[in-house]
């Protein structure tokens, strides 16, 4: 178990085969208060006795039961007799192993489908007979064996849900835990307090004295503590609680990239070092990134480029603290998740951040990362608690990278001036319209798109630029939606945008939702 999380007296144990959503099973778990962790698909039986679990989640996968490297678990796990839950792979994984028949499907079922519930017990106990899920699979199971049952089906998949006849075990090949399945919070429910007799005692806030107290035992010597602080909540949370438990021993190191939004240095100046009294360096690193990102398009190669330049100017800071041994980061479930760096170390890559694993090795510090094993919404949880300000907790997040990645094509100082001016606009817009404690993240996208428009009394195309408008909702920042938001403020930022900002004469609302988009454009 995670050094900084207290052990529970209750916890669902999450075997994670290598899926993209495993990290949001855990967290739809937490919701209900009761503390779940992700484990390796071969973990050992004793592991997950000794962490006190009252069920057992099996994850989906993007393997096939039938490859010869295929994720498997533990034969000993079926016999602990916890409730066990399996979901797409984890379905196919226990009807594979209780010799039942796994195969491809005629064609890969994906996208939304309409669900028919034929036995409505257990996980699917208070399901209406028909409701939507959210398939993703290329493989399902077509033979049960004799000791499971069939519980629903969909028109493309006969058997979408089954039960063992005498074990606690259930399948299901949808994806309960993804917001596109409208009742899967109400099952995987149904799966934590009525099939594993959960009492929901667990709760983030009650969690950071102990978390204090990993901190303190982790650093115990005299060293110094660095804290790569960025502005946003995750590092800002970081930052309080190690100034909590090592006091003045902690320095925060904010890089300026020439990346950010309007007057983000003054807004980290006044709030850490001013109102929190944090020793606070600093490093106006502009000409160095700018400089390394002239002429880069590829989304990956800005990344690479913007996380090596965050590592030499960082370490340049770094290297003038005297006895700096340890290196704090706001590193999140997510952040590590999107980086491939899960339980398993299977799931793919969706993107980079220079956070995750790179300054350790390059450094030499030792990392401290006590948000590690909390999703977004629990940071903030922690960071209230805390007592940080509520528009620093609330803030909506900001990608490391900063407008590079909200930039398509090159970097240049007249478009991060572009991109500024629109995406200030719409930050006003939204906020005095009263939707920006409703919205999850907003922000502009510049498109280096020459669009035809009409401007004073003549046509306009040479210069000109398109800005997307990105509105999510999302609780965890693993699925979101896009916000249906009155076309009264959206024509508001549009008409302010075009008149104000010269150099972009066409703006588009982008409808997409993650997945199958992520929520950045690059």
């Amino acid at each position: 178990m995670d050094p900084e999380l207290p052990r529970p007296s209750e916890s669902v144990a999450i075997l994670d085969f290598g899926s993209q959503y495993s990290q949001l099973i855990a967290r739809r778990v937490r919701e209900n208060h009761v503390y779940s962790e992700l484990l390796p698909p071969d973990v050992a039986p004793d592991r997950i006795t000794e962490m006190n679990a009252r069920g057992i989640i099996l994850s989906g996968s993007p393997a096939s039961v039938h490859a010869p490297d295929a994720p498997r678990c533990h034969p000993g796990i079926l016999d602990l007799g916890l409730p066990i839950l399996g979901i797409c792979y984890g379905m196919q994984l226990v009807a594979h192993l209780c010799g039942g028949r796994v195969d491809p499907s005629p064609s890969r079922e994906y996208g939304r489908v309409r669900l028919q519930i034929d036995d409505a017990s257990g996980p699917l106990a208070h399901l209406p007979a028909e409701t939507s899920v959210w398939m993703s699979h290329g493989d399902r199971v077509t033979d049960l064996g004799p000791d499971f049952e069939t519980l629903a089906h969909t028109p493309l998949c006969p058997i979408a849900a089954a039960r063992h006849r005498t074990r606690p075990v259930w399948g299901v090949q949808f994806h309960p835990e993804v917001t596109h399945t409208p009742l899967g919070a109400q099952l995987l429910r149904n799966f934590v307090y009525e099939v594993c007799g959960c009492r929901g005692e667990w709760n983030v806030s009650n969690v950071i004295e102990t978390m204090i107290a990993g901190i303190e035992q982790q650093v115990s010597d005299d060293g110094q503590v660095i804290c790569g602080l960025s502005g946003g909540v995750d590092s800002g949370v970081t930052a309080a609680l190690l100034h909590r438990a090592v006091g003045d021993r902690l320095h925060c190191i904010f890089v300026d990239n020439g990346l950010l939004r309007n007057k983000e240095a003054e807004l980290v100046e006044a709030t850490f070092r001013d109102h929190f009294g944090m020793n606070l360096i600093v490093t106006d690193a502009a000409q160095r990134f700018l400089g390394s990102l002239a002429g880069v398009l590829d989304p990956q190669e800005k990344r690479t480029h913007i996380g090596r330049d965050f590592i030499e100017a960082f370490k340049a800071e770094a290297e003038r603290i005297p006895r700096a041994r340890y290196l704090a980061q706001g590193t999140v479930y997510t952040d590590v998740i999107e980086s491939g760096h899960g339980a398993t170390g299977q799931a793919a890559m969706i993107k980079s951040h220079h956070n995750v694993g790179a300054l350790p090795k390059e450094l030499g510090f030792e990392l401290v990362e006590p948000l590690r094993m909390l999703f977004k919404d629990e940071v903030r949880q922690v960071g209230e608690a805390l007592g940080l300000p509520e528009d620093l907790v609330w803030r909506h997040p900001f990608p490391g990278p900063g407008l590079a990645v909200r930039i398509c094509g090159e970097i240049t100082p007249a478009r991060l001036q572009l991109l500024r001016a629109a995406d200030e606009i719409l930050l006003e817009e939204i906020t005095a319209a009263g939707w920006y404690d409703k919205i999850a993240q907003a922000f502009a996208v510049l498109l280096p798109i020459a669009s035809v428009g009409v401007m004073g009394d003549g046509r306009s195309y040479g210069g000109q630029h398109v800005a997307i408008v990105r509105l999510v909702e999302s609780a965890d920042f693993m699925t979101a939606d896009w916000v249906r938001i009155d076309h009264e403020v959206l024509a508001t930022v549009s008409s302010r945008i075009i008149n104000e900002v010269d150099g972009i004469n066409r703006v588009a609302y982008d409808i997409s939702s993650k997945p199958p988009a992520t929520i950045e454009w690059e």
